[in-house]
């Protein structure tokens, strides 16, 4: 009996906290909390349909994809199979090739590496028809992480990608995540760090495209956690005791419901 006298009491002081960090969020946990609304997932939805699917939209020429370290690629050329086969990009960005020794592909396009080739290979083969495929995309990646449904890395088909490419693609933000204050950090050669301030409720659900900016590789994408998602995460741990003995003591869950008794009986 004595800690359900106090029960109410630490509620009321969970409460007051939460809307204490409601007032300082200045209206993000709103945005976020209101994404489960018909209407915001109505918009929600045609957010995601209208961002294009990085597997099906053809990189221009101006986010050409340049080959790099850790890419694979297969070299064709026809009718001659000794000089075709699966060729992997070291780390010096060179791939082993037969009868010409190691070629340097960093920086060049399929096009151009095309070129490469069969300018190389022309003193053994007469006008070669050379194809390159690039099989597997691994030497630029970017970052998404904090309160989005997949955080990770992510490998790039493009020299660049939007922030709403890049979030539809690793799940979309969360109920918890404050989308007024995401940041995107660009790393320099020299060591030094660059953050930008990215309002992603406006990107996605407002429509405003001007804040919708590119994503470099190397870059990083942080969805920070409202001031209510981390106050709740901090009092969980406190709160679970004194859940757990009000529900011994009313044999009620936290739902107001008795358990359901699970065990299974054997027929005699």
């Amino acid at each position: 009996m004595e800690k359900n006298k106090f029960l109410p009491i630490f509620i009321l002081f969970t409460l007051s906290i939460a809307v204490y960090g409601w007032a300082q969020e200045g209206g993000a946990v709103v945005s976020s909390a209101t994404t489960v609304a018909p209407e915001d997932a109505q918009t929600e939805n045609k957010a995601v349909a209208a961002a294009p699917a990085a597997t099906n939209v053809q990189p221009s020429e101006e986010t050409r994809y340049t080959l790099g370290p850790d890419d694979v690629i297969e070299i064709m050329v026809q009718r001659h199979t000794e000089f075709s086969g699966v060729f992997p990009v070291n780390l010096e960005g060179k791939i082993q090739y037969e009868f010409v020794g190691d070629i340097d592909v960093t920086g060049l396009t399929k096009k151009e590496l095309e070129a490469k080739i069969k300018q190389l290979i022309s003193g053994y083969v007469v006008n070669p028809e050379v194809n390159v495929t690039i099989l597997e995309y691994r030497s630029k990646v970017i970052y998404v992480l904090g309160e989005v449904g997949r955080p990770g890395k992510y490998y790039m088909r493009s020299e660049k990608i939007t922030v709403r490419e890049a979030v539809v693609e690793a799940g979309l933000p969360m109920v918890s995540a404050a989308m007024r204050k995401c940041r995107l950090i660009t790393p320099d050669k020299n060591g030094k760090v660059k953050t930008k301030a990215v309002d992603l409720y406006a990107i996605l659900y407002g429509g405003n495209l001007k804040y919708n900016v590119d994503m470099r590789p190397g870059d990083v994408f942080y969805v920070p956690a409202t001031i209510m998602a981390k106050v709740f995460r901090v009092i969980a741990p406190v709160t679970e005791p004194v859940t757990s003995a009000a529900s011994a003591q009313t044999g009620l869950n936290t739902l107001g419901t008795r358990p359901v008794n699970t065990r299974t009986t054997t027929a005699r």
